[in-house]
């Protein structure tokens, strides 16, 4: 796998590959990714956790993969992030789960940058996009694991 440059991302995105509405192109692409932004404001309480969405709609073709990584002002914050890799075919708005592992609350502004998707592209098209519970997720999404006690 091999990560995808802001010029590879730029083509990817032209093509269709990858998607996301909106998008700010001069304020969120990176050398190597792309910061998604919160949804909505949210203030992270001390030793607590929260889901929150991506304000970005994302979509993925066959041919690439992506992984989050918590944006590094966070992290100096105390902010540190659990998160799924994204596989190719999903579609919808990503649920992050940030955890504010410090004493202090950490603000977080609707439309602020919080996490950065860094885009690898496959060896070769996968041969089955996602197809699981969480495809097309508008806004926050709970867990939807089945046999939860």
């Amino acid at each position: 796998m091999t990560v995808l440059s802001d010029s590879e991302i730029l083509e990817h995105l032209e093509t269709g590959e990858i998607k996301l509405e909106p998008s700010d192109i001069s304020a969120c692409l990176n050398p190597a990714g792309y910061d998604l932004r919160c949804s909505r404001s949210v203030v992270l309480k001390p030793k607590q956790y929260e889901l929150v969405a991506t304000l970005e709609t994302v979509e993925l073709g066959l041919n690439v993969t992506a992984y989050l990584h918590i944006r590094s002002s966070l992290a100096r914050e105390g902010v540190i992030g659990s998160f799924a890799v994204v596989d190719p075919g999903f579609r919808g708005q990503l649920t992050l789960n940030l955890h504010n592992v410090s004493n202090k609350e950490v603000p977080i502004r609707e439309w602020e940058r919080i996490v950065q998707i860094v885009f690898h592209e496959l060896g070769s098209a996968a041969k089955k996009g996602y197809n699981g519970s969480y495809q097309d997720s508008k806004g926050t999404v709970s867990s939807r694991r089945k046999n939860q006690t």
